[in-house]
């Protein structure tokens, strides 16, 4: 039973729990909640959900308008856990290429400040890349849904929008690269701890569509990760807190080629199983 946030026609914006095709509004006053994250941070948010959804009127999935699913919580990323993204790091910055080797395997991950919620973009929203790069590219993310206990309560699809050219000219650039208005896209939905399948087969798909035709496509596994989602939300939360809670992206394994970049007009998918699409045009 997924979770989402929708906006009415209205412009009030709701949570729902879906069931296939059709949706339930959870009646979150009912159960002394204001957000999505107050219900993700609760004991069971499964239960919960149910029970407050339990008198709602199912309507159709199609149609809904659906909003990332981030309240108040930072949204943070780790990079270089895939192979792939460790080789490509050592491509576009040769002078900082040890220090992506060393990082693929240190006991210590690379974690850094991705977004906060207002740089987030929704499904549909346009996603950006920076005027002054010439070299830019999604990656595609399982991200997690974390509360401030410190406990991964679900998961969702991220886009961690990234300039490298930025990112290799200087890795102290980094910020640059990765922080900026658009850069971030998470969505559509939710996923609840224990309704996934085993992590290690769940595929990660990205295609990128230009003028009506896939310009690239790419597809990984959570099997590539290196490291364990609670192994990265620990080190997130060492001599840290988060008293709203937090997302974390977990890096990427599907990298495009060193002559492909992001392009407006160009649409971004990236679907994850268990998870949903999410689907951003670049602007």
């Amino acid at each position: 039973m997924p979770l989402a946030k929708i906006r009415r026609p209205d412009g009030r914006v709701a949570v729902v729990s879906l069931h296939t095709d059709h949706a339930h509004e959870v009646d979150l006053a009912a159960g002394g909640f204001a957000t999505l994250a107050d219900l993700l941070h609760s004991p069971d948010p499964a239960a919960t959900a149910a029970t407050l959804s339990a008198n709602a009127v199912a309507e159709p999935v199609a149609g809904l308008t659906f909003l990332h699913p981030v309240d108040r919580q930072e949204v943070w990323a780790a990079g270089v856990t895939y192979k792939r993204s460790k080789v490509a790091r050592e491509e576009e910055s040769a002078g900082a290429a040890q220090f992506y080797d060393k990082v693929y395997t240190a006991a210590r991950p690379e974690l850094f400040l991705k977004a906060t919620p207002e740089r987030v973009a929704s499904p549909g929203e346009p996603i950006r890349v920076r005027a002054d790069s010439k070299w830019s590219v999604p990656e595609p993310e399982f991200t997690l849904v974390i509360s401030p206990a410190g406990k991964i309560v679900g998961y969702t699809v991220g886009n961690d929008v990234s300039s490298r050219d930025i990112e290799g000219e200087n890795p102290l650039y980094l910020p640059q690269a990765k922080i900026y208005r658009g850069s971030c896209a998470i969505g559509p939905v939710v996923t609840l701890v224990g309704e996934l399948p085993p992590l290690a087969g769940i595929a990660i798909r990205l295609v990128i569509r230009r003028g009506g035709a896939v310009g690239f496509e790419g597809t990984t596994t959570l099997a590539q990760l290196s490291r364990t989602p609670e192994s990265l939300a620990e080190w997130l939360f060492k001599e840290n807190e988060f008293r709203c809670g937090a997302l974390l992206l977990t890096g990427t394994g599907i990298v495009p080629p060193d002559d492909f970049t992001l392009s407006s007009g160009d649409v971004v998918e990236i679907t994850i199983d268990g998870i949903g699409t999410l689907t951003n045009p670049v602007a």
